[in-house]
């Protein structure tokens, strides 16, 4: 695919979140860095499907969407419009934070084992 089109759906993904265009250059550029991630990136703007091939000690951008949405759903209760009914935020930060789990994945593994966006006693 053409790198152009990928920072253009980069910059739109951006733009629709409500993050800065120096959001936008950097998470591209960490993007680039990675060609697991990049290609599972590159296959969702294809397909509109998540191939689940790029892990981070085993974890996929769709597990990270599914603890997301655990956090999406307590925050809807504070109204943040920068995320709230955003699904082009929801999966910019899903690969954004796949991304950041490959520089320290242990911190986010804990996070994503530990933290829950509910409450409420014997959740699992």
């Amino acid at each position: 695919m053409e790198e152009g089109i990928v920072g253009k759906y980069i910059r739109q993904l951006c733009q629709n979140a409500g993050e800065t265009t120096d959001f936008a250059d950097n998470f591209q550029e960490k993007l680039e860095k990675d060609r697991e991630i990049y290609d599972e990136f590159v296959s969702y703007l294809k397909t509109g499907n998540f191939a689940c091939q790029a892990k981070v000690e085993g974890y996929s951008v769709v597990d990270v969407m599914v603890w997301q949405m655990d956090h999406f759903k307590a925050r809807l209760d504070r109204d943040n419009s920068k995320t709230r009914g955003n699904r082009d935020g929801m999966l910019l930060y899903a690969f954004h934070t796949l991304l950041n789990m490959r520089e320290d994945p242990q911190k986010y593994i804990r996070q994503m084992q530990g933290e829950t966006g509910t409450d409420y006693p014997g959740k699992y």
